[in-house]
């Protein structure tokens, strides 16, 4: 059981924070390279980056609640909804990276001999603008394990007979007395993965963004 529910909640993690990816650098892409054109009155940055910001005033855990409240709990709605809550930090990520990178002479090159913009965008800048986007998709796994394992443990996760680290909890919350194991196994399965993303994700950004971490921090 705790082997099929690591492949449920370890599947979960990776295509949420694969859609959330797939978002935010669509969206931190146009920002970055449209930023300046105009849609009548406002420009295409601030429409997309003030569109970021009220997604970030709603408390994210909430506001899945809310959503899967409404929706019929199922794997791929825990997937699709937490991917779709958990982009805007990776649409800063790109957007920032993009101003930079529309400057140089490779982006100026490709202009000039008349690259389709979509092309420019996907095969040209957005390669070198994810290094700081993978080390936040490091930490996006841990968040959306978490995540999914609160709104199972909750009820309103994956439902049984599938099996997650979250429900596995919740079940076993009821022999905490008399078997503690049932809830002492996935609690600290869960635990091992977040650490090892945090992990990861500090080696990772130590080796592409060697100024994010300061010397002696680890």
């Amino acid at each position: 059981m705790l082997f099929r529910s690591t492949s449920v909640s370890l599947t979960i993690g990776f295509v949420a924070v694969g859609i959330s990816i797939t978002v935010g650098v669509f969206f931190g892409g146009l920002a970055g390279f449209y930023g300046r054109k105009k849609l009548g009155f406002i420009t295409v940055d601030t429409l997309i980056m003030r569109f970021v910001d009220i997604m970030l005033c709603f408390p994210t855990f909430f506001l899945i609640l809310t959503v899967v409240a409404l929706l019929p709990p199922s794997i791929y709605n825990i997937m699709i909804i937490i991917g779709l809550t958990s982009w805007m930090g990776t649409a800063r990520f790109v957007r920032a990276e993009f101003l930079s990178l529309r400057e140089l002479d490779f982006v100026t090159a490709a202009r000039s001999q008349a690259i389709p913009e979509w092309r420019i965008i996907f095969v040209h800048m957005t390669p070198n603008a994810m290094a700081p986007v993978l080390v936040s998709a490091t930490i996006g796994v841990a968040t959306a394990i978490l995540t999914e394992s609160a709104l199972s443990f909750l009820g309103f996760g994956v439902q049984p007979p599938d099996a997650t680290w979250g429900n596995i909890l919740s079940d076993g919350k009821a022999f905490i007395f008399d078997a503690p194991w049932l809830t002492f196994i996935p609690g600290v399965t869960i635990l091992i993965v977040v650490l090892r993303s945090t992990f990861a994700a500090k080696a990772c950004a130590k080796r592409s963004i060697p100024n994010c971490v300061k010397p002696g921090d680890g």
